[in-house]
């Protein structure tokens, strides 16, 4: 596909993608035309006859039988649990943040960099250029495990903003009710164990960020305040403080289920987001993962103070905690990303996935089809919201001059495409990314024919095969433990979830008080 033709001088560092199918936004209508690319960005779209000097042209890429698309951006990720992938059935949000420290395991750096590397794959070969990663790490973060992330992107060619996720209450102290439920055991161990004070955190995160490779583009880092009731108000203030004295991005989980809302309601004797609203955290840096159980109200303090939600329906749906009103949000004007969340609890990082389900997902909450999202505010949600909860809203999301050159070519002849009626719809309601030919990110081929031309893939598969199983075998007797507290976990927290909040977020009704 590719026609190397003679050379200009280096340092022009000019390609030509030549006459495909181009969306270069949500909102645009596609046509037929060639795209210039200099130095990795974008310096023109213009028509397949219009002369242009061929002289400083060094590559033409013939991209004919190709619709090319901009990069998606995935805005909510986990990557440090991509070794651990699909590891519970049914298992609802409250469960899983109680067992989760357990099968995390304690992975090396080149572990931790292998999950970075095996996730990034997934997300490119399924058209995703750009990601938000909240990466954990325990007991703190450190300067060594995150230059391991960020070169894990580096190496492959992706984006990222990569953030750690932070906490310094433990889920089980923050369920009122739970720790007095636990065996002695259990309650002897998680005092001997407690989570790091929030100033000793703080410092690890001075020290991750001193460390910080500089000049580069491809990798930025932010913070994450993993649950706002997982943390003191002093710890939030500390972290909103951080983000803005570094000018980076403050990224958290919000109201994710019913209980979180509850519980939130009755510590804070306000909601979630009014509560974060009063510590004076809400700002343009900031973004909610979720938001399924939020009101009218928190949804216009959110959108009044220019925040971003990570909308992640396949998420909320594996784990069960309901249906995020996403109309509402695009109405308060919040500024709407999409993510698939982890392979720990949404199986996959296929934004195609994502994009279709986001759209189902407004589609069952009522009969009002103008509360719907169109497709396309999914697939803005997908590319330009995305690039703005990432703080690139100036230089990805779309195929414009001056934009990088982060592109997504997709097989025309697939059957995805076959008849192509409404090319919007068939990429949200059709595509799962088996037309995902090419992938180009900031001017460079990171995946070719559906291929890493760069890297040893059954290598790293095989190496990520056996630091799975090394990890599962090293976590099996404390997840076994976790897993034997279940009965006490769901009792307390459904006793949560079946009260009364004036609002619902599950399609299929309230719990039965019976």
């Amino acid at each position: 596909m590719e026609t190397l033709i003679e050379r200009a001088p280096a340092e022009h560092g000019w390609t030509r993608i030549v006459g495909g199918l181009v969306l270069a936004r949500a909102d645009a209508e596609p046509r037929r035309c060639d795209i210039l690319v200099q130095d990795g960005r974008i310096v023109a779209l213009p028509d397949p006859d219009e002369p242009r000097p061929e002289d400083k042209v060094a590559i033409r890429f013939d991209a004919r039988d190709c619709i090319l698309i901009p990069g998606l951006v995935n805005t909510h990720v986990h990557s440090s649990g991509n070794l651990v992938r699909s590891p519970s059935d049914r298992w609802n949000l409250e469960l899983q943040l109680h067992i989760g420290g357990a099968f995390r395991g304690r992975p090396t750096p080149r572990q931790k960099y292998v999950s970075v590397l095996l996730g990034a794959i997934e997300m490119i070969s399924r058209g995703c250029t750009a990601c938000y990663d909240i990466f954990f790490e325990a007991p703190l973060p450190t300067a060594e495990g995150f230059a391991e992330v960020a070169r894990a992107y580096r190496d492959i060619g992706m984006r990222a903003v990569i953030a750690p996720q932070l906490s310094d209450i433990p889920f089980q102290r923050v369920i009122p009710g739970l720790m007095d439920a636990l065996p002695a055991e259990t309650r002897a161990r998680l005092a001997a164990n407690p989570p790091k004070a929030g100033a000793e955190i703080m410092r690890a995160l001075d020290s991750v960020l001193s460390a910080w490779p500089t000049g580069q583009d491809l990798v930025r880092f932010a913070v994450a305040p993993t649950i706002p009731m997982h943390c003191t108000d002093g710890f939030l203030r500390d972290c909103a403080a951080f983000a803005r004295q570094h000018g980076i991005g403050l990224h958290t989980h919000l109201a994710e289920s019913k209980v979180q809302a509850v519980v939130g309601r009755e510590q804070y004797g306000a909601t979630i987001v009014g509560h974060l609203l009063d510590l004076g955290i809400l700002s343009e840096a900031f973004t909610a993962a979720h938001a399924v159980w939020i009101d009218d109200d928190e949804a216009r303090m959110l959108g009044d103070h220019g925040c971003s939600v990570a909308h992640a329906p396949g998420a909320n749906m594996r784990l069960g905690v309901g249906v995020a009103r996403t109309r509402a949000m695009l109405d308060a004007g919040v500024t709407l990303g999409l993510a698939t969340d982890s392979r720990v609890c949404n199986d996959n990082l296929n934004m195609f996935e994502a994009m279709r389900l986001a759209s189902y997902a407004s589609r069952i909450q009522g009969y009002d089809r103008g509360h719907w999202l169109s497709t396309r505010e999914v697939l803005h949600a997908a590319t330009q919201g995305g690039a703005r909860v990432l703080g690139l809203g100036d230089s990805i999301g779309q195929l414009a001059p001056g934009f990088a050159a982060d592109i997504v070519f997709l097989d025309r002849r697939s059957t995805n495409y076959v008849p192509l009626v409404d090319l919007v719809h068939q990429l949200v309601h059709a595509e799962d990314a088996t037309a995902v030919r090419h992938v180009m990110i900031g001017g460079r081929l990171v995946y070719r024919d559906r291929d890493f031309p760069d890297l040893d893939i059954p290598a790293l598969l095989e190496e990520a095969e056996t630091a799975s199983v090394a990890i599962r075998a090293e976590t099996a007797p404390a997840i076994a433990r976790e897993e034997a507290l279940d009965e006490p976990v769901l009792s307390i927290c459904g006793c949560f979830a079946r009260r009364p909040l004036g609002f619902s977020r599950f399609v299929g009704g309230e719990f039965s008080c019976a």
